[in-house]
C-alpha cells in the first residue's frame, strides 16, 4: 500500500503534487495581475473616451448656442424631449451651467449628453458614443485572450520550474523510506548542492541515519559481546550443575542454567542475524514432513493439518526454527488449541489466546518486548523474523477474526517436484 502510494505520488498527473501547486499558485499570481491590470485599463480608457465625448457634446452644444444667439432658431433637428434624461434638464436648469451626461440607458446604443440653459430655453446636443464603447469592448476582449495566452505559456514553464526541487523533495523521500524499511546505507547526498531548505532537510536525514546506523551497530556489537562473554561462565556453570548431586534444588538449578544457556545461544543467534552474517542452504524439502518433525521436537500438543504433498525450496534448519519458535510463543502467550495448519507452501499457525498485541501487529516483532500491561514476544519472535527473511520467506502476524493470534508463513514453491526414495 505504502509503494503504491508511493508511485501514484510521484505521477505527472497527480494533481496534489508540489509541482502543480506551485503552478496553480502561478496561475492564480498570474490572473490577479491580469485582473488588476485589466480593470485598471479598462477605467482609463473608459474615462478617456468620457472626457472625449464630453469635449465632443461641448463643441456641438457651442455651435448650437451660437447659431441660436445670432439667429434665435433652434437646432433643425433637435431631440426629442421623451430622449433627453431628465437628471439632465434638472441639473442644467438649476445650474443654469453647461453640463453633461452619459447616457446607457441603451447598451447597444450609448449617448453622450450635452445641455445648457439659455433664455429659459434648454439647448442640448447629443453625440453618439457607440465606437468609443464597441473599442472598449474589443479591448477588453484582447485583454481575455492575452491573459489566457500568457496562462497558457507561463503555467507549464511554472510546472518544469517546479519540477526541479519536486525531484529533489523526491529523492529526499526515497532515502527516507529505504531508511524506513532498514537500508541505513541510504543518502541523498545532497549536501552540497542549493543551500536552501531541500537541502537542509537532506542533510538533516543524511545525519539521522549515520547516527541510527552508528547507535544500532554499537547495539549489534553489544548484543555480541555479551552473549560471547556469557558463554565461558556458563559453560562453568552447565558443568557444575550436572556435578550436584540429585534433588529437587540441583533439578531448579539445571533447569535455570538451561534457560539462560538457551537465552545466550538466542542472543548469538539475533547478533549473527543483526549482522547479516546468516545465510540459507537451500534445498528442495517436502513441507509437510520438515513441519511434522519440527512439531514433534516441541512435545507439545499440538493439531497438525497438512493439505497436499508441498515441496518447497528452504533451508530445513532455519525453517524448523521458525516453526519451533511460533509453536513455543503459541503455547506460551496464547491458549490451546495450538493449531498448525499446512496447506499449499502457507504455514498457519495459530493459538485461540487474546492474540498479539496492537504494538506488535503494527511494528512487527521487538526483541525482549515481554511481560507488563500486554502480552510480550521476548526473542522468539524476532528470531522467527529474522531467520524468515534469510530463507526469503514472508512472515505475517494478525489476529484470528473468532480470537486467538495467527502466524502465517508462506515459503517459495520448489520449481521442480520432489519425490521420495520408495
Amino acid at each position: 500500500m505504502g509503494q503504491a502510494i508511493a508511485r501514484a505520488a510521484r505521477g505527472p498527473l497527480n494533481w496534489r503534487s508540489l509541482r502543480w501547486k506551485i503552478a496553480a499558485l502561478v496561475a492564480l499570481a498570474c490572473c490577479a495581475v491580469a485582473l488588476a491590470v485589466g480593470v485598471l485599463v479598462h477605467q482609463r480608457t473608459f474615462d478617456s473616451s468620457m472626457r472625449l465625448g464630453r469635449d465632443r457634446a461641448f463643441s456641438e452644444l457651442l455651435v448650437v448656442v451660437d447659431t441660436y444667439r445670432r439667429t434665435g432658431a433652434a437646432p433643425a433637428d433637435p431631440p426629442q424631449s421623451a430622449e433627453v434624461p431628465p437628471a439632465l434638464l434638472q441639473r442644467a436648469r438649476s445650474t443654469g451651467r453647461f453640463s453633461t451626461w452619459y447616457d446607457d440607458r441603451r447598451p447597444d446604443i450609448p449617448w453622450m449628453w450635452a445641455a445648457q440653459l439659455i433664455d429659459g430655453q434648454v439647448l442640448t446636443v447629443r453625440v453618439d458614443m457607440g465606437s468609443e464603447i464597441r473599442g472598449l469592448w474589443a479591448l477588453d476582449r484582447n485583454m481575455v485572450k492575452a491573459s489566457l495566452a500568457v496562462l497558457a505559456v507561463v503555467v507549464p514553464l511554472a510546472a518544469l520550474a517546479a519540477e526541479a526541487p519536486n525531484r529533489r523533495l523526491r529523492r529526499v523521500a526515497r532515502t527516507a523510506r529505504r531508511i524506513a524499511d532498514g537500508d541505513l546505507e541510504a543518502r541523498s547526498m545532497m549536501g552540497g548542492r542549493g543551500g536552501d531548505e531541500i537541502t537542509e532537510i537532506s542533510a538533516t536525514i543524511d545525519s539521522m541515519a549515520d547516527s541510527l546506523r552508528d547507535r544500532l551497530l554499537s547495539e549489534q556489537r553489544f548484543t555480541a559481546d555479551v552473549a560471547h562473554e556469557l558463554r565461558t561462565p556458563l559453560m562453568g556453570l552447565v558443568v557444575s550443575a550436572e556435578l550436584l548431586p540429585p534433588g529437587e534444588a540441583t533439578d531448579l538449578v539445571r533447569d535455570r542454567v538451561r534457560v539462560l544457556r538457551a537465552l545466550v545461544e538466542d542472543l548469538l543467534e539475533i547478533s549473527r542475524l543483526d549482522a547479516g552474517a546468516e545465510r540459507a542452504d537451500r534445498r528442495p524439502v517436502p513441507l509437510g514432513r520438515v513441519v511434522e518433525e519440527s512439531v514433534a521436537r516441541t512435545k507439545l500438543q499440538v493439531r497438525l493439518t497438512v493439505t497436499g504433498e508441498p515441496v518447497v525450496d528452504t533451508d530445513p534448519r532455519r525453517l524448523d526454527r521458525i516453526i519451533t519458535n511460533l509453536v513455543t510463543n503459541a503455547h506460551r502467550h496464547g491458549r490451546s488449541p495450538v493449531e498448525v495448519a499446512v496447506n499449499g507452501t502457507t504455514i498457519v499457525v495459530r493459538d485461540h489466546g487474546p492474540g498479539f498485541p496492537d504494538g506488535l501487529l503494527a511494528e512487527g516483532p521487538q526483541r525482549f518486548r515481554t511481560g507488563g500491561a500486554e502480552r510480550g514476544h521476548g526473542l522468539g519472535l524476532a528470531i522467527a523474523a529474522g531467520q524468515a527473511e534469510v530463507i526469503g520467506a514472508d512472515l505475517a502476524f494478525a489476529n484470528a477474526p473468532d480470537g486467538g493470534a495467527m502466524a502465517t508463513l508462506r515459503l517459495r514453491r520448489y520449481a521442480d517436484a520432489w519425490r521420495p526414495e520408495s
